[in-house]
Parts: C-alpha cells; sequence; structure tokens
C-alpha cells in the first residue's frame, strides 16, 4: 500500500446490530442513551436479538464511523483506519462499507477470532450501545511499526483516536499522539461514552495532553467533570474551558474542545479563551429522526473533514452539524447516498 491518506483513524472495527425493544432495554437493565462495555450477563443479548427480533446490519465502530463521515466531506483517497478485526464475514461487510463510502481499510487481522459487534437497541430518539470487542481488543502496537502502517502514519496530516480505544489500546494511541506531537501534527480524541472518562480517567489522562482536538458531548462531559471534580458538572461552558486549560505537552498548538448537546447548542473553547463559544444547532421535526445511532459520530468526522481541508472553526462545526442532522435521518450511523456537497 504505497498510497497516502491526510487523515489517519483508529479505534474498534465492529458491525453494529440494530434493533428497536423498549422489552430488550429492561431485560437487560440498559439505559436508553448509554454505551457500555458487555458484560456476563449481557453476552445473550446478540443471538437474542437475531433470533427473535427484526434486526439491521450496519457497519460501526465510533472511529470508523468518524473516518467514513470524514470522507464524505473529503476528496477520494483522503481517509484511512486502522482497527483489529477477525478473519470472517463481519470483516468482510465492514470493508466492504468502508470501500464503498472512500475509506481505505489498513486493519490487523487476528486468524481465528471473531470481529466485534454492538448491539444497538433503539427506544424514541434514544440509543443504548452494548459492545462486545473480541478482535478488536487484540490490537497489537506493533501493526503501526509494520512497514505499510508506519508509510502511512508519517505521511498522514492529522490523527483521529475514538476514546473507546483507551479500554485496552492506550499504548497504541500514544504512539500516534507522540508521533503527532513531534512532527508538528494534530491528533485529535473523542472522548466516546461517560464509562471511559469514568473508568478509564488514567488512561485519558495518559492521551490528554497530546490532544489538539478533543470531542465530547453533554454525558461525557459531564462525566469528566465529575471524575475531576469540578465545581459545576454540568455547566458545559466551565467544562469546555477546563479542558481546554488542560496541561499539554505541545503548548505551541492550542487545544480546541468541541463539545456537543444533541439539539441544543454546540460549546467549543480554544486553550487562552475566557469565553466558550456557542454554535445554535438547526432544531429536527419529530419526523426527520428515524435513529439517533451515530449522530456524535458523524458530527465529529464531517468537522474533522472540514479541518483537514483547511476550514476554520466555525466552518468545521457547521459541516460537523450538516452531517450530524443527515445522519439521524437514516437508519444507523449512515449518511445520504449520492452524496449531498456539504463543503
Amino acid at each position: 500500500m504505497s498510497k497516502t491518506f491526510d487523515l489517519f483513524c483508529m479505534g474498534n472495527p465492529l458491525l453494529d446490530i440494530q434493533v428497536k425493544s423498549e422489552e430488550i432495554l429492561k431485560k437487560y437493565k440498559l439505559k436508553s442513551n448509554d454505551a457500555i462495555l458487555a458484560s456476563e450477563e449481557h453476552s445473550p443479548i446478540y443471538d437474542e436479538i437475531v433470533k427473535d427480533y427484526e434486526v439491521t446490519y450496519v457497519a460501526g465502530g465510533a472511529a470508523q464511523n468518524a473516518a467514513r463521515a470524514a470522507a464524505y466531506v473529503l476528496p477520494p483517497d483522503s481517509v484511512v483506519y486502522t482497527g483489529c478485526v477477525g478473519d470472517d464475514d463481519l470483516a468482510e461487510q465492514l470493508r466492504a462499507a468502508n470501500k464503498k463510502e472512500g475509506v481505505e481499510s489498513a486493519y490487523l487481522v487476528k486468524k481465528g477470532e471473531k470481529t466485534g459487534a454492538c448491539a444497538v437497541v433503539l427506544t424514541g430518539h434514544d440509543r443504548s450501545l452494548v459492545t462486545t470487542l473480541r478482535a478488536a481488543e487484540k490490537f497489537d502496537k506493533e501493526h503501526l511499526a509494520s512497514p505499510e502502517i508506519s508509510n502511512l502514519i508519517d505521511s498522514a496530516k492529522a490523527f483521529y483516536v475514538g476514546g473507546f480505544f483507551l479500554t485496552h489500546g492506550t499504548e497504541s494511541a500514544l504512539v500516534i499522539a507522540k508521533k503527532a506531537a513531534e512532527a508538528g501534527k494534530v491528533f485529535a480524541l473523542n472522548l466516546s461514552a461517560p464509562f471511559i472518562v469514568q473508568f478509564f480517567k488514567v488512561q485519558v489522562e495518559q492521551v490528554l495532553p497530546f490532544t489538539d482536538l478533543l470531542f465530547g458531548n453533554e454525558s461525557e462531559a459531564a462525566a469528566w467533570a465529575e471524575a475531576n471534580g469540578l465545581e459545576h458538572p454540568t455547566d458545559l461552558r466551565a467544562i469546555c474551558l477546563a479542558l481546554a486549560a488542560h496541561p499539554k505537552n505541545n503548548p505551541s498548538r492550542t487545544r480546541t474542545v468541541v463539545i456537543t448537546n444533541g439539539s441544543n447548542s454546540t460549546v467549543v473553547a480554544t486553550t487562552g479563551d475566557t469565553e466558550a463559544t456557542e454554535y445554535p444547532v438547526q432544531k429536527l421535526r419529530d419526523d426527520e429522526i428515524v435513529d439517533t445511532n451515530g449522530a456524535g459520530d458523524a458530527f465529529a468526522g464531517g468537522f474533522m473533514g472540514a479541518f483537514v481541508s483547511g476550514k476554520s472553526i466555525p466552518e468545521c462545526v457547521e459541516v460537523g452539524h450538516k452531517l450530524g442532522a443527515m445522519c439521524v435521518g437514516q437508519v444507523g450511523p449512515q449518511l445520504k447516498w449520492p452524496k449531498v456537497k456539504v463543503l
């Protein structure tokens, strides 16, 4: 693979299995708008929803969703994505989805392993994610040192890592983050879920000093604020400013923090700001919302695509909002085809 790509993304490649069911939500004691890793009590959910319910299969994995959204707004051959998959049909489905949407798959393939999956339980406008990582958590940082991947890293202009990856892959994330800092390139991180900042606080703290662009939503921001003892853990502007001011390894480059809040304004702050900026979201009618799975990823990917294209922060937020709104009008983390021009 001698091609080069402007944006290098890394995360957990998963196949989403979507189901609309209040019953499943209650049976497995899930919260309606949450994301968790499956424990033993959740293990039957995957077979059960396939057997007893009408399901939709969609290529997923938060960072992979964001990669495809970035590719949506960038020229062809701009985005490459890595993560670990098994040698199975699920991996082939993910490869096909990436290819169709303009993302180069640079997977590490583990023979004999199953590709990760995510049960997406939809109720109303909420989505509850239950993930079994399988092969995804077997990612090996040596993959990044292979000549093929190393060349992709060296030639990229910007990097994007999903916070879910930090449950097992912090060393690999730090390899990318440090290389980005040394080369003066942009490293972006998404907080991904409240449990990441609550239970993987140490890992987040290791990567945060290298992070130039940080994404999160209102519940992730509140979880970070609580975990770090902020006085007002629901004041998104204050949290945004605190995260922007958090110690940085490469002080010559500022950090921009972007916190989405559903249909409410997106809040943005950059290192040195005394006030956070709010960007209103154009509200959708109820009948325009199909499901919210992947909307945050679509926002982050759209923002990254615009950022890599050299757009200003307000323009990046606008593109993020457009793709987020487009995503909630589709089934799962998908966008409109044929493409709609958003840049």
